[in-house]
């Protein structure tokens, strides 16, 4: 029998925009000023402070891995699916009726939160309480079982949540391939849990023999990798098995064709494109927010705006190896326990670079990775 989760009272601090205003530092000429209307009872005290730090104290539980949730009436609530989530505040939410809602996110939620960009994300479970025929308000998130996230500042911001699998779709050509940014893709998937998919598209612009060294690369890695094209259809079809009854995020740099690709392999998805600028070479946002989709031959599909930088969140430093998953037969025989495999003397990585049984390329992101480039 399992045990029943005890509760308890946990304080916790609002956002700084629930604060009074801050108090005048000249009291004493004001106070002089003969113009100055009498204070009534309700006006500001001496006492007071500016930017005070407010308080709340809730009930909570000890969720999954001891994850704080609060406690609420099960009862009253309903179960819902997160198919986008609009800023902070605002969510469409789907029963497992199918009903659609319109829900906000509790304040209190939201706070509790506080540590992540977005509190709700497509994908999101949750417990909603039904406040109108089209409208709730979300009073609980469930604990994510895999995430596809990045660092923006200090805060992670998870781009979708309780999804199987992440295609990242790189282009080989306007824009140009980048592999770097690649690898920081297959870390974050690791990292979150889900497994990643390459996807090479726009394969029409370049002769298959330039990319075929790289396909095998990552094929060699055991990676699933295939080339793709919107415009003549080549590799749709298997593109399509891919995501055939899973759940899959779609994620890369903007410009990649990442809503093209969706609109070719089901038609009438009707996804905004939009063509690379001349100027920059960089890909124009289409996509705005991500959204859960859902495939007819089963599963849901999160196309997910272009992203230009991927910043890791949460992987330290001396983690990154770890993530690549070449490295660890290597490492051990490494001469110092602690090396970072990038200047030491001794290094059976660089060793193995030299020697052709890693590539250079994935080295060559490794160390960018490592020293936060």
């Amino acid at each position: 029998m399992a045990k029943k989760k005890s509760p308890r009272k946990v304080r916790v601090p609002f956002r700084k925009n629930r604060e009074k205003r801050v108090r005048s530092q000249n009291l004493t000429f004001e106070s002089q000023d003969p113009t100055r209307p009498e204070p009534d009872a309700g006006s500001e005290r001496i006492s007071g402070k500016g930017r005070l730090t407010r308080y709340r104290t809730i009930i909570g539980v000890d969720g999954e891995g001891n994850e704080l949730q609060r406690e609420l009436d099960e009862s009253v609530c309903d179960a819902g699916r997160v198919l986008r989530a609009i800023g902070s505040t605002r969510c469409d939410v789907q029963s497992p009726s199918g009903r659609a809602y319109v829900c906000t996110v509790r304040r209190v939620l939201r706070t509790m939160l506080r540590d992540a960009r977005n509190a709700v994300v497509a994908g999101d479970r949750v417990m909603f309480r039904i406040t109108g025929p089209e409208e709730g308000v979300i009073e609980r998130v469930q604990p994510r079982q895999t995430v596809f996230s990045r660092g923006v500042g200090q805060f992670e911001h998870v781009i979708a949540a309780n999804i199987d699998q992440l295609v990242i779709v790189a282009s080989v050509s306007a824009p140009p391939l980048k592999p770097a940014l690649i690898d920081r893709f297959l870390v974050s998937a690791a990292k979150g849990g889900v497994r990643p998919i390459i996807c090479l598209n726009k394969a029409d612009l370049v002769e298959p023999a330039e990319i075929q060294p790289f396909i095998e690369l990552y094929q060699g890695l055991g990676y699933e990798i295939l080339a793709t094209s919107a415009t003549t259809g080549v590799g749709i079809d298997r593109l399509r098995e891919q995501l055939c009854g899973k759940e899959t995020v779609v994620g890369g740099q903007s410009g990649v064709g990442k809503s093209s690709l969706l609109n070719a392999v089901q038609p009438g998805m009707s996804l905004r494109t939009g063509q690379v600028s001349d100027d920059s070479g960089k890909g124009r946002h289409t996509t705005r927010v991500a959204e859960l989709l859902p495939l007819q031959g089963g599963g849901w599909i999160v196309d997910t705006p272009g992203v230009r930088q991927m910043e890791l969140w949460d992987v330290a430093r001396e983690e990154i190896e770890a993530y690549f998953i070449e490295f660890p037969p290597f490492v051990a025989n490494c001469r110092f326990p602690d090396c970072t495999h990038t200047h030491e003397t001794g290094c059976q990585i660089k060793a193995a670079v030299e020697q052709g049984r890693i590539s250079p390329l994935r080295y060559a992101s490794y160390q960018r990775m490592f020293l936060g480039d």
